[in-house]
């Protein structure tokens, strides 16, 4: 029960990803971002994903729990996108100030 109601976290958390991102590749700026929110929110994707990497009971039970990985990881690709986008809308912003 424990590992689903982390998924729901997780789920609930990350849901607005995918629209950031795609907001993040339209808007071409990076007026309202935060670049040191993203790359915490990326840091501590990583250490979750450490922890679960490192928690024995999990890897142990991993065939059938592995789903709490995958969210942890599609979050971290979700975020790691808004940064690859948040990089090139920098550009564009000092470009387009020229």
């Amino acid at each position: 029960m424990a590992e689903i109601l982390e998924v729901v976290m997780i789920v609930s958390f990350g849901a607005s990803w995918p629209l950031n991102v795609m907001k993040s590749y339209k808007e071409r700026t990076t007026k309202g971002k935060s670049l040191s929110f993203l790359c915490l929110i990326f840091f501590g994707y990583i250490a979750g994903v450490i922890s679960k990497l490192l928690n024995d009971a999990y890897m142990a039970s991993f065939a059938s729990k592995w789903y709490v990985l995958f969210f942890y990881v599609l979050n971290l690709i979700m975020v790691g996108a808004d940064l690859c986008l948040y990089a090139r809308n920098y550009k564009l912003d000092k470009e387009n100030a020229e």
